[in-house]
């Protein structure tokens, strides 16, 4: 049997996300991390799917393997279609995952690059995002239980209300905006000068009221 592609969404109130920052062991400022569920077990979810409670445990148990052996587990802005990283929109990094009950949560560190500033400027404006579990696994067709599971990383979405492509708007339609690709290379190198990231702020809402999303 050929594994297939699963991918799981959370809206920022099923994942009971919670926005922290944290200090910087380096001295270099604040840190912003994204904190909650990452995938629900033992019930039926939206997909039709089931994801038994030992089936995330596994999942979970290899991830943090692969981070205390050293290997960055990063993030996008929306699923792409397939399992493989995209680099020019990662947006965070998985920072460690645990069980709580029956579902599997996770601590997502967001990044200093192009869509990280992009997201961390969304959820500091308040705007509420997701989280969605992508991986792979076996489904039985019959019941919609899940074997062989495997997280490959944790993705930040926009609700469900909002259209699936929303993050990917908002960095198209910052890219065709006049003055858009600034803002893009303003975002990487915002670090947390007030000043910018006000600016960031307030471009950012103006670029959401324009595309009517």
């Amino acid at each position: 049997m050929t594994p297939r592609y699963l991918r799981e969404n959370l809206t920022f109130s099923q994942a009971r996300a919670e926005i922290i920052t944290e200090d910087d062991a380096a001295g270099s400022g604040k840190k912003l991390y994204l904190k909650g569920i990452c995938i629900e077990g033992d019930k039926r979810n939206a997909n039709e799917r089931i994801y038994p409670r030992h089936e995330i445990m596994k999942a979970v148990q290899t991830i943090n393997e692969q981070i205390h052996n050293g290997h960055s587990v990063l993030g996008e802005v929306d699923h792409p279609d397939d399992l493989k990283i995209n680099i020019d929109r990662v947006c965070h990094s998985v920072e460690e995952m645990w069980m709580d009950g029956h579902a599997g949560c996770g601590k997502l560190r967001i990044l200093p690059t192009p869509m990280g500033e992009l997201v961390k400027t969304l959820l500091t404006s308040g705007v509420k995002l997701g989280v969605s579990s992508r991986g792979s696994g076996n489904v039985d067709d019959r019941t919609g239980h899940v074997s062989d599971f495997e997280i490959v990383t944790i993705d930040v979405v926009a609700q469900p209300s909002a259209p699936n492509a929303y993050p990917q708007a908002i960095y198209e339609g910052l890219m065709n905006m006049r003055n858009g690709h600034k803002l893009i290379e303003m975002a990487r190198d915002a670090g947390e000068g007030d000043k910018v990231q006000r600016y960031l702020a307030q471009e950012v809402k103006r670029l959401i009221r324009d595309l009517k999303i």
